[in-house]
């Protein structure tokens, strides 16, 4: 049986198209992103040319879906469309448009699916782990092990939000860099403290960021559907990332350009995140939130 997951996330839309095997299985058939930028103007009001990528993107992901003839979807909007003053429009007009009846999830719940996502992907055992799912509106830290989430939360600090909010030098300033860690420190106190309880021994990446830094470290081991990453190889990376301008960044073989220009601040997080766990194994996962709605179920 054909089913499709479209997740709206606040700087790409994913489609997703696979068939169900079983429980737990499915074969992908059809696999797509677009990078829509819903958070170029700031997330509290979508702006109009956004909005117009975000239906443009939608009606596309609407004509696949006909083409390989897939009416089993589910289509999530996580935080930049459940944050906006007009995201219930964007909504309504999708629907008219297409069909598609696009369900808002919170937070936790969107926590919850990339775990099983994440736990679908990387070697899970005993031992505690960090997942971390940087958005564009939102990052969502889910410490877990093999059996279950120990806990998981949400927090408005996505590449969008931290990009808008810190980053305006080219390259990114030293001030601006101790800013976002101001900032980072204080509003990530629950997960200090949750890190002190369970004390994570592997800090899983969903995706994202993390897979771009993957594709620019020389050497990365490759086991099952995720990587491996050799903490030596992080150091020069990040600094390449947090001195570089955007042209230098643009020209780097092994940075896209829907990535280039939020790379600085997600960087910026996960060295920050690094250094305050002690966390020394670091793996990097293919499946995040879309993935989880099939496991999930």
């Amino acid at each position: 049986m054909k089913k499709a997951v479209i997740d709206l996330g606040t700087n790409t839309f994913h489609l997703l198209i696979v068939d169900v095997l079983g429980k737990k299985e499915f074969n992908e058939i059809y696999r797509e992103r677009i990078y829509v930028k819903l958070a170029e103007g700031g997330i509290a009001t979508i702006i109009p040319s956004a909005l117009e990528r975000a239906e443009n993107a939608m009606l596309h992901f609407s004509k696949k879906l006909k083409e390989y003839d897939c009416e089993n979807v589910k289509a999530i909007g996580t935080a930049a469309l459940r944050t906006a003053s007009n995201g219930n429009d964007f909504i309504k007009t999708i629907k008219e448009k297409t069909g598609l009846q696009i369900e808002l999830i919170n937070g936790l719940e969107e926590a919850t699916l990339i775990y099983h996502g994440v736990r679908n992907c990387v070697a899970f055992d005993e031992e505690n782990q960090l997942i971390i799912d940087i958005g564009g509106g939102s990052t969502e830290f889910i410490i877990c092990n093999d059996e279950a989430v120990h806990w998981a939360q949400s927090f408005p600090i996505g590449v969008g939000v931290l990009f808008k909010q810190f980053h305006h030098a080219d390259p990114i300033s030293k001030k601006e860099i101790e800013n976002i860690r101001t900032h980072l420190e204080e509003i990530l106190q629950p997960l200090f403290l949750k890190i002190k309880k369970y004390r994570p021994t592997v800090l899983t990446g969903s995706a994202g960021a993390f897979e771009t830094i993957s594709e620019m470290m020389p050497h990365v081991e490759m086991t099952k559907n995720f990587y491996i990453l050799k903490m030596e190889h992080f150091p020069p990376i990040l600094n390449f990332i947090l001195n570089a301008s955007l042209k230098e960044r643009l020209a780097h073989p092994d940075i896209s350009e829907m990535r280039a220009e939020l790379m600085v601040v997600a960087v910026v997080l996960i060295q920050f995140v690094l250094e305050k766990t002690g966390i020394e194994q670091v793996f990097v996962s293919n499946y995040a939130l879309k993935e989880g709605v099939f496991f999930s179920e």
